[in-house]
């Protein structure tokens, strides 16, 4: 189940210390030409190794082409690149068979796999298998732009410290480029430096903390998506959660709905320039199902870095007795800023899929 997509068909392989890791792109359009070096710039922003909140492994993540692009232009054969892994240090999980790490996929995949499971640096479950999703996801960027829509996120929350938040019925393309251009995407640099401040105090502390990222699209036509069970929400949702760490996802105001009256979360109808519009946008751009012409908003909620320094209780399968663990190796005390670009990556990936549908 490494596959995302009905039309659009993406299929990422790889394993974390494998030689690379990579993916297969099916169903772009022939003639379309990417801008290789936007791609490069996308994936550089999920890259680790470049400051104090990412893990210190050094990875290019330098996309090799192995098919589908010819003189720089799709040409209708499935699109295919790997990425090379360089900066490994396998031997950092070494006994982790024997003493799955808390909050990690170690005793299912063992459970589920036996001793074929490659636990180097999480294997398959990896984060580091959402560098050639970014990959893909660049290119679905670039297409929708075709289109006249625009993706961007930011950090709506880090370590316990809010964003502000725009109007989610009116939230402007010149608002969500500025966040694209900045290497810590959020609206108010002040919120930015305390969460940074707060990462780092976790860092310090051998521990690490989550956070909320929110995700916008605008430009999208009303009338996309399927009730019930091929809504937006639904797809989006289950494309999302594919994102190591992700723990919820919720559109609009979300569970915040939960606590408001009918009257404060409905979305009153207006017109504005000929067009169907509403006051507000509790609701997050999708009714229904179905998209109503309003931003998409989609909220992320991403739980703490797993692998913490400070010593952990666990299990000696081997022996079946409790025993503790420190983790070593390299490790991201908030892994929420990376996330981003892989968050803009999914939901591109499935909005274009959802367009190619229609």
């Amino acid at each position: 189940m490494n596959t995302l997509g009905n039309k659009l068909k993406v299929t990422i392989f790889g394993q974390s210390h494998a030689p690379a890791i990579g993916c297969v792109v099916d169903g772009l359009p022939a003639g379309f030409a990417p801008d290789m070096d936007r791609v490069s710039a996308f994936m550089s922003r999920r890259a680790p190794g470049q400051n104090t909140w990412s893990t210190p492994r050094k990875e290019r993540d330098t996309p090799e082409i192995l098919s589908g692009l010819v003189e720089g232009r799709t040409c209708g054969a499935p699109v295919s690149m790997v990425i090379r892994n360089a900066d490994q240090r396998s031997k950092d999980y070494s006994g982790l068979k024997r003493t799955p790490r808390p909050s990690h996929a170690d005793y299912t995949a063992i459970i589920k796999y036996g001793n074929d499971y490659d636990v180097r640096g999480g294997g398959q479950f990896s984060g580091r298998l959402t560098a050639p999703l970014c990959f893909a996801g660049a290119l679905a960027i670039q297409l929708l732009e075709q289109r006249d829509i625009l993706i961007a996120a930011h950090i709506s929350e880090a370590g316990g410290v809010s964003d502000i938040s725009p109007d989610f019925a009116r939230v402007s393309r010149e608002e969500l480029a500025a966040l694209l251009r900045k290497p810590f995407p959020v609206f108010s640099d002040e919120a930015g430096v305390r969460m940074r401040q707060a990462v780092e105090a976790a860092r310090m502390d051998c521990d690490s903390v989550g956070g909320v990222i929110r995700c916008f699209a605008v430009g999208l036509p009303a009338g996309i998506g399927e009730p019930m069970f091929g809504g937006v929400e639904n797809r989006l949702a289950g494309a999302l959660f594919g994102i190591p760490g992700v723990r919820g996802v919720s559109f609009g105001t979300g569970f915040t709905a939960a606590g408001m009256r009918g009257s404060e979360h409905n979305d009153p109808f207006v017109m504005a320039d000929g067009r169907v519009s509403a006051m507000t946008n509790h609701a997050g751009g999708v009714l229904g199902g179905i998209t109503s012409g309003l931003p998409l908003v989609v909220n992320i909620a991403v739980k703490p870095t797993a692998s913490i320094a400070r010593e952990q209780n666990t299990v000696d399968l081997q022996t079946r007795t409790d025993a503790t663990l420190v983790i070593h190796g390299r490790h991201d005390p908030c892994i929420v800023p990376r996330a981003v670009p892989v968050a803009e990556a999914v939901t591109a990936l499935t909005v274009l899929d959802m367009l190619l549908e229609e």
